[in-house]
């Protein structure tokens, strides 16, 4: 093993992690991934991002970054040989500057999701990048996987609002990139490389994001629902009806709200009745620009509309921001409220919405074929037609007989998405979980594609090796 001396000379010694120091930095969050890392290197700045880099390279040592540690995938956890580094961006955490002329912020890669969004929000602009991690996540990491959450519809993927990033390559350089240009035509577009790589070909350090106007109002409302295709037809109207103002359509199943309150009684459904135990909800959000007036108006009226048409059975608006962030809240809890009741089978899917009901229905039908009794977890961006399709154990069976069926369900689950016209990974990434399944579902021009750009920057394999195309 080489000594780290050098790297503690780099980026000071209290910056350079082992034995038990290091230990959270070397098994993700859900304790699935677990690994041995030669030391954990916290730099400060981009410069010792390269120095480190460098050195790595000199020593043939991997790279592992990591941010906020909260993959799902296990993309940012070392393997069990202790031969790698885990970088971790966390000190690198500042907002650099806002321009609001040019409606442009650069934010480092350790700056924490929701620091980014209070930063915004001082300077009277939106940053829209939403999700359940964004107390803990890092911009990084949502970078490095592309990260999605709950506005994707109205204001995309985390790509999508990315117009320059600074990265340390493979080689130890510094590519500026951090231009605030919504033209660029000159050439190929190496940021598209970066974001969703997952930190296989460099290392991100900085990125300068897009911000919005922050909405004159928002109108929040939970519906009840019959059916997945009542859902869909459901989110076409409101397309129709709110247009460019929908910023968030979310299907969830019935049991999912039922296992948030059980775990968390402090919360509640807001229903009562037969309404509290339907099937399905969804929950919309309209931000508007013009009054809140206005946004009552448009949101009343289509609420209303879907009543009278029979797509959803009861409704309830929120009356205050504290109802809708108790709306939202139910929805947010769902992924904490699942790691409370045990280990599940989880899949992050894409599917066409047009294909959504039937996805759905025959991925139900196929499991429950094959292991009577599980349980269907389901709730996700419908809007984007992504969803999280996890499977629970139920009364059926226990959690080791569920681990035990998990290859035989990841199958069914994703040759079911395959089918449908689907992707196997929606927003969380490939990491280590998926690595092994891409050349079951992708196409193999494309896979070969992707390995030639991964030897092409990284000809060595230091960077963070073994996730999304293997060793």
């Amino acid at each position: 093993m080489p000594a780290v001396d050098e790297l503690k000379r780099i980026v000071g010694e209290p910056h350079v992690l082992q034995g038990e120091q290091a230990k959270s930095y070397q098994v993700d969050w859900r304790g699935r991934y677990a690994g041995r890392a030669l030391a954990v290197v916290r730099p400060g700045s981009t410069q010792e991002v390269a120095e480190v880099v460098r050195w790595c390279i000199a020593q043939r040592v991997p790279v592992v970054p990591q941010g906020g540690n909260t993959s799902l995938c296990g993309a940012a956890t070392p393997d069990d040989t202790g031969t790698a580094i885990v970088l971790s961006l966390a000190r690198m955490n500042r907002v650099r500057g806002i321009d609001t002329d040019n409606d442009t912020m650069v934010v480092e890669a350790g700056c924490v999701l929701q620091a980014a969004q209070q930063a915004a929000h001082a300077a009277d602009r939106l940053f829209p990048l939403s999700l359940a991690a964004e107390g803990s996540c890092t911009v990084g990491g949502n970078l490095g996987t592309n990260a999605g959450g709950t506005q994707v519809l109205r204001y995309g993927n985390t790509r999508e609002l990315v117009l320059g990033l600074e990265v340390v390559t493979a080689e130890g350089e510094i590519w500026h990139g951090l231009r605030g240009l919504r033209k660029d035509n000159t050439g190929y577009d190496l940021r598209d490389l970066y974001v969703g790589s997952e930190g296989t070909l460099g290392i991100i350090t900085a990125a300068t994001f897009k911000l919005y106007p922050l909405p004159v109002a928002q109108c929040t409302a939970l519906l009840g629902l019959a059916s997945v295709r009542d859902a869909v037809a459901l989110l076409s109207l409101a397309r129709k009806g709110f247009g460019a103002s929908l910023t968030g359509f979310e299907l969830i199943g019935g049991n999912c709200l039922h296992g948030v309150v059980k775990c968390y009684p402090q919360q509640r459904i807001p229903f009562d009745g037969p309404s509290a135990q339907l099937p399905w909800y969804a929950l919309l959000e309209l931000s508007d620009s013009e009054s809140e007036e206005h946004a009552r108006a448009r949101f009343e009226a289509v609420v209303g509309e879907a009543l009278e048409a029979g797509l959803a059975s009861d409704a309830v608006i929120a009356e205050s921001m504290a109802q809708s962030r108790a709306l939202w809240h139910l929805r947010e809890s769902i992924p904490l409220a699942e790691k409370a009741f045990g280990k599940g089978v989880k899949h992050d899917v894409s599917v066409p919405v047009s294909r959504m009901a039937d996805f759905v229905e025959t991925t139900n039908a196929a499991l429950q074929a094959h292991f009577p009794g599980v349980e269907h977890i389901i709730f996700g961006h419908l809007g984007d037609g992504n969803l999280h399709y996890n499977v629970a154990r139920g009364e059926a069976y226990t959690e080791q007989e569920l681990l035990g069926m998990q290859d035989k369900i990841y199958a069914i689950v994703h040759d079911s998405v395959h089918r449908h016209g689907g992707s196997i990974s929606a927003e969380h990434g490939v990491g280590q979980l998926k690595r092994d399944l891409l050349p079951l579902y992708k196409d193999p021009v494309e896979l070969a594609l992707m390995k030639r750009i991964k030897q092409a920057l990284d000809p060595l394999g230091l960077m963070n090796p073994g996730k999304v195309l293997g060793k």
